[in-house]
């Protein structure tokens, strides 16, 4: 891997098959995740200034640049590799890196049965997911961050027919789907110059222009969830997207806050998706390992808000 070179001191670790994340805290030392939860290297050393210096490689490698009037960057390097750094005095304990490994296997949805995350009925799970699928329903994968939002919607988008096209967009690009008619649009941030910006909102109206068979979104975080429910309401059944929220109850209010962003009522919100979504799969991530905690449906109150029914979960 010719670009590990450029990681120095990180390059050993960022070669091992089963890391998925590695992050260097300033002066609070490296932790490593091997997908079974975070590990302090209690070896790792290194002086605050050739971290720095680290940082600002890493992000210039990315097209970017970083300093103390742009200390926070988020960029994605050569073979999908994800780095996020930040520099002091925003960071009180010295320079910050965050690592995201994408992980060469493309996961099947049997693979992440073996594996644990739909419990002890996962048959029945999986027959259940790859149902929902074939009948085109809208789904929406929810969970904390690392709880395995985008490794599952990789499976279930594996699932589609081969005849299909898939057009997801992303903030960053990491969706892997193991798929032949598969493309992805990334998000583009401004330049030093406050120019060229291209966010989810705009790359959502340009996928509709593609003809896709789905549309994908691969994290909803702000006014674009107005024209991913306006577009699944519309004819464009079997697309799919993730959420953040801690617990199913949460998703709701999360969505409606997302919608209160793209200037959407809360009584617009809770009708649209209703409509637009047909089933929510909530993640959790215990003890390292990354099940489907429930299963809901959006339903409307009485009063017209937004609210989830919980089904049978997944464990």
């Amino acid at each position: 891997m010719r670009l590990a070179a450029e990681f120095g001191p990180l390059a050993p670790y960022l070669m091992g098959a089963d890391v998925t994340d590695l992050f260097v805290n300033g002066d609070g030392g490296l932790w490593i995740d091997r997908g079974g939860g975070l590990e302090r290297d209690a070896a790792w050393s290194l002086a605050e200034r050739p971290l720095r210096e680290l940082a600002v490689r890493l992000i210039a490698l990315g097209g970017r640049h970083i300093d103390e009037t742009t200390p926070c960057v988020d960029v994605r390097l050569p073979g999908g590799i994800r780095v996020h750094a930040v520099l002091p005095p925003v960071s009180v304990g010295g320079t910050l890196l965050s690592v995201r490994v994408p992980q060469v296997r493309r996961f099947r949805l049997a693979d992440l049965a073996a594996a644990g995350m739909f419990g002890e009925d996962a048959g029945d799970v999986v027959n259940r997911l790859r149902a929902a699928v074939a009948e085109r329903a809208n789904l929406l994968v929810t969970g904390a961050a690392g709880s395995g939002k985008t490794t599952l919607l990789g499976a279930l988008l594996a699932e589609a027919p081969h005849d299909e096209r898939i057009v997801a967009i992303e903030d960053v690009a990491e969706l892997g789907v193991e798929h032949p008619h598969f493309v992805s649009l990334e998000s583009r941030q401004a330049n030093l110059e406050g120019a060229g910006a291209i966010g989810l909102e705009r790359l959502l109206r340009e996928a509709l222009r593609m003809r896709p068979d789905r549309l994908i979104v691969g994290e909803c975080r702000g006014a674009e969830v107005r024209e991913l429910l306006a577009a699944l309401n519309t004819g464009h059944d079997g697309g799919a997207g993730t959420l953040h929220a801690n617990s199913l109850q949460d998703v709701p209010a999360r969505v409606e806050a997302l919608g209160a962003l793209a200037g959407m009522t809360s009584d617009a919100v809770a009708r649209q998706t209703v409509s637009a979504i047909g089933l929510v799969l909530h993640l959790e991530r215990e003890d390292g390992v990354r099940r489907l905690a429930q299963v809901g449906r959006f339903e409307l109150e009485a009063s017209g808000h937004l609210a989830i029914r919980s089904e049978s979960g997944g464990r």
